[in-house]
């Protein structure tokens, strides 16, 4: 390879602006093209495979009609969270929630993450208030 440089620096990309916006893999493309006349054909022969007893065809047909939920909305009222302090009310009720039956475990689960990141908010409000309440007072003191 003697005589050839690099041909870009280090550190620098061939294509800074990188992919255009909306260009579709060539692969699913050329899929897409090879499946477009025959989808129609496909779709009435697995239905047909699912009728006749067709396990995995069933499988395929109800998880296109009525895919699984990932998430639902969850009508669960938490106490107000004002303070850090206001946190155990919140993780409270939603152990209570969960022992009642009236959130499953993992809901409570992503709920306290929420939680969590509320009361992160709070405490870096408050920080920011105490910290401009020092400066103004270190300054005042000059």
């Amino acid at each position: 390879m003697a005589g050839r440089g690099k041909p870009f620096q280090a550190g620098q990309s061939g294509n800074p602006a990188g992919k255009a916006k909306g260009t579709r893999n060539g692969t699913t493309v050329a899929l897409e093209k090879m499946f477009e006349d025959e989808a129609r054909d496909i779709t009435r022969k697995v239905i047909e495979l699912a009728k006749d007893g067709d396990t995995v065809a069933l499988r395929l047909c109800l998880d296109r009609l009525m895919p699984v939920r990932k998430d639902r909305p969850i009508l669960f009222t938490l106490p107000p969270i004002d303070t850090p302090a206001d946190l155990t009310k919140a993780t409270n009720a939603l152990l209570q929630g969960v022992a009642a039956g009236e959130i499953t475990p993992s809901e409570a689960a992503e709920l306290s993450k929420l939680v969590d990141a509320h009361v992160k908010a709070i405490e870096a409000v408050e920080f920011a208030s105490r910290l401009a309440a020092l400066e103004q007072t270190a300054g005042g003191t000059r």
